[in-house]
C-alpha cells in the first residue's frame, strides 16, 4: 500500500513538472506568435479630431494690370461728333445729360422716374421740342406740323442742323448747343402771389430743369417763326438760332425772351 501511494505521488509530481514545462514553453513562444499575428494585421486608420492650423498667406504673383478699353469713348453722336463737352454752368451740369450715344433716343424708359427729363440726352430733349414747340403764355402755341410724331424726321433735321453749325463755326455742334443753353437760360422768373384776392408778381429763382425747358422752347419757337411760309428751311433757321444764342446776340429769340423775363423779375422785387 505504501509503494502504491509513493508511485501515485511520483506520478503527480511528474505530471506537475510536465505541466510546468509546457507552461514555460507557451510563455516563451507566445510573444513570437503575438508579434507574427500583429505583423499580419493591417493598420486600421483612426479618425483624429481635425485641428485648424493657421495657414500662411500665399504670395500672389504680381500681374500687369491692363486698363479696360473705354468703348463709350469711341461712340460719337450720329457717328460724327464727340459728346465729351464741358459744362461751365454748375447749376445746369447735373441736368445736361451728355452721355455717349449714337442716336439719342430713350423710347420713354425713364418717364416714371423722378426728374426723368434729366435722364434723357439733351439732344433728345431738343428733338422732342421740334415735335411740339410748347406753349406761349398760357395757351398752346402750335404743333410743329409735319414733324409731329416722326422721331426719324427730328433726328434727320438735327443731324443736318449740326452739319450746318459745324460748317459755319468750325466747332463741335454739341459744344455750341451747350453754350447756347447756358447763355439763353434765365436765372430769375416771376411767381404770382395772392393777398386778399389781389395778385402780385414776385421775383423767384428758377430751377435748373425749368431753365433748360424755357431756353429749348424759345430756340425752337424762334426757328419755326423764321421758317414760316417756306422762306427758309427749319435746318437753316435752327442752326442760326443756336449760333446766335451761343454768341449772346440780342436778336436771337431766346436772348430777347431771357432779358425781358429777368427785367420783369428785377422790377417785381
Amino acid at each position: 500500500m505504501a509503494v502504491q501511494r509513493q508511485n501515485r505521488k511520483d506520478g503527480r509530481q511528474i505530471m506537475a513538472e510536465d505541466e510546468i514545462k509546457e507552461a514555460k514553453e507557451e510563455t516563451e513562444t507566445q510573444p513570437k506568435v503575438i508579434a507574427e499575428e500583429l505583423a499580419d494585421i493591417e493598420e486600421i486608420p483612426i479618425d483624429k479630431p481635425k485641428v485648424k492650423r493657421a495657414r500662411k498667406p500665399k504670395e500672389k504673383k504680381k500681374e500687369e494690370v491692363r486698363p479696360l478699353p473705354n468703348y463709350r469713348a469711341n461712340i460719337k453722336l450720329f457717328g460724327k461728333w464727340s459728346t465729351s463737352v464741358e459744362v461751365h454752368d454748375a447749376g445746369l451740369k447735373p441736368y445736361l445729360n451728355l452721355n455717349a450715344v449714337y442716336v439719342p433716343y430713350s423710347a420713354g424708359r425713364a418717364i416714371k422716374k423722378q426728374f426723368w427729363k434729366s435722364k434723357k440726352p439733351i439732344v433728345e430733349r431738343l428733338a422732342l421740342k421740334l415735335m411740339v414747340t410748347g406753349h406761349k403764355g398760357k395757351k398752346h402755341y402750335w404743333t410743329s406740323n409735319v414733324n409731329t410724331g416722326k422721331s426719324a424726321t427730328q433726328f434727320r433735321i438735327l443731324r443736318e442742323t449740326f452739319e450746318i453749325i459745324e460748317k459755319k463755326t468750325g466747332k463741335n455742334p454739341l459744344e455750341v448747343l451747350v453754350k447756347a443753353i447756358e447763355a439763353g437760360s434765365p436765372r430769375e422768373g416771376i411767381a404770382t402771389i395772392e393777398y386778399g384776392g389781389v395778385r402780385y408778381p414776385k421775383a423767384a429763382d428758377l430751377a435748373p430743369q425749368r431753365r433748360i425747358d424755357l431756353v429749348l422752347r424759345w430756340i425752337v419757337q424762334g426757328a419755326f417763326l423764321a421758317s414760316l411760309k417756306g422762306k427758309n428751311h427749319i435746318q437753316d433757321t435752327l442752326a442760326n438760332e443756336i449760333i446766335a444764342t451761343a454768341a449772346g446776340d440780342i436778336k436771337a429769340t431766346a436772348m430777347s425772351k431771357r432779358t425781358d423775363l429777368e427785367r420783369q423779375a428785377a422790377a417785381s422785387r
